[in-house]
């Protein structure tokens, strides 16, 4: 089995926060900023992990407001109207 590479853009201020979240939970997936710049961030999920972060970012969402918008590896997600 192999890692999961998952890109994605965030609002900048957040970055720190959802590397702290989701490398909290033990094995699970390492967070690095690929761009500061940007806001992107790559997401390396643990073998069988996929599910699981998922909804960790389901949960982000509606409980805090917080979004990770998916991005290809091509970094070419755009701005939405709300920043992201």
């Amino acid at each position: 089995m192999q890692i999961t590479r998952r890109i994605f853009r965030v609002e900048k201020s957040q970055i720190h926060y959802l590397r702290t979240t989701i490398e909290s939970y033990d094995g699970m997936a390492l967070v690095r900023t690929v761009d500061p710049h940007t806001a992107h961030i790559e997401v390396l999920i643990a073998p069988g992990c996929e599910e699981l972060v998922q909804a960790l970012a389901e949960s982000l969402a509606v409980r805090e407001g917080l979004q990770m918008k998916p991005c290809s590896d091509g970094f070419s997600c755009k701005k939405s109207s709300r920043g992201l």
